[in-house]
């Protein structure tokens, strides 16, 4: 008889994180091991198994012997922001000087066929996932995977706030004409316009984050949704 727990944990897990990431599974949901075999008619290998993948991309985390939706952390938010900064920033100029034409008429092409008012159908997990590939691919014409690594990681851990963000179709138009500016920078192989456009971009789309979320604070916690508020950063001694 064949093994099927590997194939069973990649199954779960993708339920799992598409839960987490739709907000189906709410920052600060209590999960149990047995209440997931029960749900996902899995054993237990799998759930430890897909769990553990969940905890190292800091969607779910240990809370006593059982686990929890990891909370929306506003510090994690912010510093997020500053290593997005630091790291697309330094992409995009690497871009401007190792990628072909062919390379960003590629991403051009995803973009454009993303763009939400010529895809009508789709909805906002799909405008979530639209722009976190674009920040991805952008990153990888760098041509360094250190750096996609970071900013595959940073899109992850900011998809269920994001969705927050780019909710409505215009919010999703403002971020994909950000996105076309960037791009249009980068194809004219202007390193200081790209960076300065992009890291306005993230800049942008942080702060509209933070007011979604301060807006909506109380709906959200009255759903159950977990915010860690962000604590008062020390100031440095002279």
């Amino acid at each position: 008889m064949l093994d099927t727990a590997p194939s069973q944990t990649v199954q779960l897990y993708d339920r799992l994180r598409a839960a987490i990431l739709s907000l189906e599974l709410v920052p600060g949901e209590r999960l149990t091991e047995r209440g997931l075999e029960a749900s996902f008619d899995a054993s237990r290998t799998p759930v430890r198994a897909a769990l553990g993948r969940l905890d190292a991309e800091g969607l779910v985390q240990r809370d006593g012997r059982g686990w929890i939706v990891s909370p929306i952390d506003l510090a994690e938010i912010g510093a997020l922001a500053e290593l997005r900064e630091a790291v697309e920033g330094a992409a995009v100029r690497l871009a401007v000087q190792r990628a072909t034409d062919a390379d960003i008429n590629a991403v051009a092409a995803l973009l454009d066929a993303a763009r939400p008012a010529n895809n009508t159908n789709a909805d906002e997990e799909q405008g979530v996932r639209a722009g976190g590939d674009f920040h991805v691919e952008l990153a990888a014409l760098a041509g360094n995977h250190v750096m996609v690594d970071a900013v595959r990681g940073a899109m992850t851990r900011l998809a269920r706030t994001r969705w927050l963000e780019v909710r409505t179709p215009a919010a999703r138009e403002q971020a994909w004409q950000e996105h076309r500016a960037v791009l249009d920078a980068l194809t004219a192989r202007d390193a200081d316009t790209a960076a300065r456009l992009l890291t306005a971009h993230i800049r942008g789309t942080n702060e509209r984050l933070l007011v979604a979320l301060n807006a909506d604070s109380r709906r959200l916690r009255g759903h159950g949704l977990a915010i860690v508020p962000d604590a008062p950063r020390p100031v440095p001694r002279r």
